[in-house]
């Protein structure tokens, strides 16, 4: 492996980094439901003082044809240029702590390398926590808070805030391989996986960014302005509700909700219980009612992922047991 440290350039401009600062981390490229990764960082970068403390190289790291950057034309003259970025800055919370903060594109290439580097930096400026943020959609209502998964070495953390616990394999993404490598080095880390309504999974849904930051508060006692947010989730709400109301054939209102939160129930049920799935499948049955075929289409990957949920159980089970 090459120098990880020929993966990134230090700024000159920030004189010196304290130790014992928490790390918290959020990649976009993966997921990313609800653009709850996207929304909080854009949300800390606008409203938190911070510098840049190192930028890590495009050229090395990035798949420009996956993710081409932006170019401006004017008139008859291209006027600028913005490429990605994947920086770590130095940050200050409402209350003045500062805190560390890697935030930009997940690499696509390099993985190892870009892990290494991440340890590295932790080991440079003697990070006391490393905090991550992600968010995958799952088959849970609006009306229901927002969930978390909790992975890591913070047991306190897992055992009060993780309401999904599964045995099951996922797509990797470049925060797990640092997780992974954080805790075989006994470092503290907390991973945060958001649970955001599958229907809502391509907006830009505000209350997914408060529990984003409510996570990160919970694992390093940061503290975050978040009532901007607060009040975009209740208008968002809002136009959820009246697009219920305004369209019964595609929601169902109460109906929807109801075979929204049974589904929830039943994915709780497969990942805790191997041998429900009989009675899940009744559930099911008895909960369900008739809908339009618009209504199906609407919601038929609600039903292809409990399907995917249970043929992969089906296949683990004798394996967990």
């Amino acid at each position: 492996m090459r120098d990880p440290g020929g993966l990134y350039d230090i700024s000159t401009d920030v004189i010196e980094v304290p130790s014992g600062l928490h790390l918290v981390a959020g990649l976009t490229g993966f997921a990313d439901a609800g653009s709850a990764v996207s929304q909080v960082s854009e949300y800390l970068l606008d409203t938190l003082e911070h510098s840049t403390v190192l930028t890590f190289d495009n050229d090395e790291l990035l798949d420009y044809r996956a993710r081409r950057p932006t170019m401006y034309f004017d008139q008859d003259h291209l006027s600028d240029y913005q490429p990605a970025a994947l920086k770590l800055y130095l940050a200050r919370d409402e209350l003045g702590q500062q805190f560390l903060l890697l935030t930009g594109y997940e690499p696509d290439f390099q993985w190892e390398r870009f892990t290494a580097a991440v340890l590295d930096i932790v080991q440079r400026y003697g990070v006391s926590t490393t905090t991550w943020i992600n968010s995958i959609p799952m088959p849970v209502p609006h009306t229901r808070s927002i969930g978390v998964t909790v992975s890591g070495n913070r047991s306190e953390l897992t055992d009060a805030m993780s309401v999904w616990k599964p045995r099951t394999q996922v797509p990797a993404t470049a925060l797990h391989l640092i997780e992974f490598r954080l805790r075989e080095l006994a470092h503290p880390t907390t991973g945060f996986v958001l649970l955001i309504p599958h229907y809502l999974a391509d907006t830009e849904f505000p209350l997914a960014a408060v529990a984003a930051l409510e996570s990160v508060s919970a694992a390093t006692g940061l503290i975050f302005p978040t009532d901007r947010l607060r009040e975009e989730g209740r208008d968002f709400l809002a136009k959820i509700d009246a697009q219920v109301e305004n369209n019964q054939e595609l929601f169902m209102s109460a109906e929807y909700s109801q075979v929204m939160q049974t589904l929830g129930g039943m994915l709780w049920a497969i990942l805790k219980t191997p041998m429900a799935v009989a009675g899940i499948c009744a559930a099911l049955a008895d909960s369900l009612v008739p809908v339009s075929y618009t209504h199906l289409r609407a919601h038929e990957t609600v039903l292809d992922l409990v399907c995917r949920l249970l043929l992969e159980k089906k296949k683990t089970i004798a394996y967990i047991n």
